[in-house]
């Protein structure tokens, strides 16, 4: 196993592998927007990072396959919530390539999200909501987060019902 520093890979993005500009504070919610019959709940957070790991496997050096595992904690007007896992794959290197995979636990239930990220990232991505459990079982939408310094992001889920 190797380590790699996030932020060689993701200059200004800390540790985190999907990031996003212009959020709202994260301590605010939003009313629900309506679009077309499904009601967007607007909610704001923010993610402190709290481990991450670069997995080495196959061919020696950065590779397909090879993997950055990261884990933060969730909080909300200054209170953590829940937590977040996210595991992005190197599906093409030269330019490098991610597949992310990530779940966030949070109290009315989870929200999975996915996104494929080029290297260098771009200043703004948008997750995909692809699903849910509890409160979120029909979810969709989309996350979109900003960088708050090297280890902390902020997160404004767009989750339609």
């Amino acid at each position: 196993m190797r380590k790699i520093s996030l932020r060689k890979l993701i200059p200004g993005a800390g540790v985190t592998a999907v990031l996003l500009v212009g959020a709202p504070p994260a301590s605010a919610n939003t009313p629900d927007v309506h679009h077309g019959d499904r009601a967007t709940e607007v909610i704001q957070m923010v993610a402190k990072q709290t481990q991450t790991a670069s997995i080495d496997v196959g061919r020696k050096g950065r590779s397909l396959g090879d993997q950055l595992v990261i884990a933060e904690d969730v909080y909300q007007n200054g209170k953590k919530v829940g937590d977040h896992s996210v595991v992005c794959t190197y599906v093409h290197t030269s330019p490098d390539a991610l597949q992310c995979l990530g779940t966030f636990a949070l109290p009315k239930g989870q929200i999975a999200g996915q996104a494929l990220l080029h290297l260098p990232a771009a200043s703004a991505v948008d997750v995909a909501i692809t699903g849910g459990s509890g409160a979120y079982s029909s979810a969709g939408g989309y996350v979109h987060t900003v960088p708050a310094g090297t280890t902390e992001r902020r997160l404004t889920f767009h989750v339609t019902q």
